[in-house]
């Protein structure tokens, strides 16, 4: 993506500074909800990523999803394995890589959690911003990922 020869440094930067501190009030407030007890958020996001996928998953394909560095999320699906969360088969398609899938353990906490983080979630959207503008807010940020 390159940069359009009008575009407003001050103001774009001033907008990324919005969307950042955004994401940093809700996620703090998210993370002092009594929902993460039996795992903590960055595990949900590894749990979550999983749910959403239609087949045991690669590494590099929950990396997509989650904000952690391959090392760091190899160290957490470990110890999400160790808890009896998630569970490692071989790739059928080739023996180096290993997949990864939610055990129904996984799966239950996984439901839980979201179901306890999806009702935060609509109370503090839905306490600042009309219907019309989380969609907008939705188009938008889209947009910037496409």
């Amino acid at each position: 993506m390159t940069m359009n020869a009008r575009t407003d440094l001050r103001l774009a930067n001033e907008a990324w500074e919005a969307v950042m501190t955004a994401h940093a009030a809700l996620m703090s407030g998210f993370a002092a909800e009594d929902m993460w007890s039996e795992v903590g958020m960055r595990e949900y996001d590894v749990l979550y990523t999983l749910a959403k996928g239609d087949e045991p998953m690669r590494i590099c394909e929950i990396q997509d999803g989650v904000l952690l560095s391959q090392p760091a999320l190899s160290r957490m699906v470990d110890r999400l394995a160790g808890r009896g969360l998630v569970r490692r088969e071989a790739d059928a398609e080739d023996g180096r890589a290993v997949r990864v899938s939610l055990t129904d353990a996984g799966a239950r906490i996984q439901r839980e959690v979201g179901r306890a983080h999806a009702k935060s979630v609509g109370r503090e959207l839905g306490s600042a911003l009309s219907a019309d503008e989380m969609r907008e807010l939705q188009r938008l940020c889209r947009k910037l990922v496409a």
